[in-house]
């Protein structure tokens, strides 16, 4: 489909990530033509008997580094006027769910994954134009660290998930914490379903959940409920107002 989001990932790892494409949602997404993968094996753009990728750090220190010449000669068979160059890195920006949002309106992605000590600076100062960590610890290598970007942006696609408007009221989407979320069966083990759920009363039901939610975030991540237009208001009884 001309509308299809163009992922490529380049990785000396390309097994580790296939098994993932292949499953669930993005398995899917592939199918219905919303999303084209590629993985590419960053070793096919090397030129010397052993496949070289990574060599001795200038300076001295601990481990090896990823050299740039493969990098950008992978760049420079994968790109497209409107891609963009994705370096994952523990220095990157902090992924939040708006990260995801606006790389989901992209039409090409290029994920750049590096291993061991990382990849030659120049591969960030010339390439890359975004930089992106999942968070405050260190992994292998990029390629986890992608497929959970891949993941949350592939998602938000138009067309990909059954239901547009699930996405709608997930955390993180409107600024809090999801609300708790309940199935059948009503009891199992002494634990109910909360009655409001079962009432039929929808405006109950959405002001128990903007309650919820709200309680949720205020005990466990207190640090999104700074100033946010997008988060709903706290209703009155919340405030302890008569």
């Amino acid at each position: 489909m001309d509308d299809a989001l163009q992922i490529d990932v380049v990785t000396i790892f390309p097994r580790m990530i296939e098994g993932f494409l292949s499953e669930s949602m993005l398995k899917r997404a592939v199918q219905k033509g919303r999303v084209n993968i590629r993985v590419v094996d960053l070793r096919e753009f090397t030129h010397d008997a052993h496949r070289t990728t990574d060599d001795r750090p200038y300076g001295g220190g601990p481990g090896m580094v990823m050299k740039p010449e493969p990098f950008f000669e992978a760049v420079d068979a994968l790109r497209s006027p409107e891609c963009r160059i994705i370096l994952m890195t523990p220095q990157g920006r902090r992924f939040c769910q708006s990260d995801a949002e606006r790389l989901a309106r992209e039409r090409h992605l290029i994920f750049l994954c590096g291993h061991y000590e990382g990849v030659d600076e120049r591969v960030r100062l010339a390439l890359a134009t975004d930089e992106i960590s999942i968070g405050d610890y260190v992994l292998t290598n990029g390629v986890l660290p992608a497929a959970v970007v891949i993941d949350a942006v592939v998602r938000l696609r138009p067309g990909v998930l059954g239901n547009a408007e699930g996405t709608r009221e997930e955390s993180f989407t409107s600024g809090l914490l999801e609300y708790p979320q309940y199935t059948r069966p009503p009891e199992y083990r002494g634990l109910r379903v909360p009655e409001v759920l079962l009432s039929g009363d929808h405006q109950a039901i959405r002001q128990w959940r903007i309650e919820q939610a709200l309680q949720r975030t205020r005990e466990r991540r207190p640090d999104l409920l700074k100033p946010n237009p997008t988060i709903p208001e706290e209703p009155t009884q919340q405030r302890g107002e008569p």
